[in-house]
């Protein structure tokens, strides 16, 4: 069975974006971009980078982990914004979203169904893992789902903003299954789930 992994990056106190929104890694951004991040990408998940990044990189072939990556309308909204409404044009990309309307880009599948059955069809069909993008709206609708959380954790601390997850109080227990030191500052630090009650 394929597997669901909330892939994201986080500040120190569990942020994924400002009390905004948008991309914490643009121009108005919080979240550093160095080499050494690139190139653990480029090392271990190859396919979390945007189509463009990965041709100028010189990034080619299939990903390591996942083949799909699904995403809220606020994720999608980002890369829309920044005229990259396909970012990840090599994977096949889910919106869920009773709002937008559909996508013109081919590769785009905007769905307006409960996003739990999706999911747990995708899990049914052959194929590679399945990146969940974000954002914490959609996390908190799909917890139940996730079997593997990975944040990079970057050495910031934000104080207000969107949260890894917005819902209410509910822990869930993870087991730490590896971490990943980059020189530069961030930690990639990777849980699965091992029990749905605490």
């Amino acid at each position: 069975m394929r597997r669901l992994t909330y892939l994201v990056a986080t500040t120190l106190d569990g942020l994924i974006a400002g009390p905004g929104g948008g991309d914490p890694t643009g121009p108005a951004g919080f979240f550093d971009v160095p080499r050494d991040y690139i190139d653990f990408l480029v090392e271990k998940y190859p396919e979390t980078l945007p189509t463009p990044v990965r041709a100028a990189l010189g990034v080619t072939g299939p990903g390591l982990v996942f083949d799909t990556v699904v995403m809220g309308r606020r994720t999608f909204d980002i890369g829309a914004d920044a005229g990259l409404p396909d970012a990840y044009a090599h994977l096949r990309t889910i919106v869920f979203s009773r709002s937008l309307g559909p996508c013109v880009e081919p590769n785009v599948e905007v769905m307006a169904a409960d996003p739990v059955t999706a999911i747990r069809a995708l899990k049914q069909e052959d194929g590679a893992g399945i990146w969940l993008a974000g954002g914490a709206l959609l996390a908190e609708t799909l917890a139940e789902e996730i079997d593997e959380i990975v944040v990079k954790v970057n050495p910031v601390v934000a104080r207000a903003g969107t949260p890894l997850f917005a819902g209410p109080f509910a822990p869930m227990r993870l087991e730490r299954t590896d971490v990943a030191l980059i020189p530069s500052g961030t930690v990639v630090l990777s849980y699965h789930k091992v029990s749905d009650d605490v």
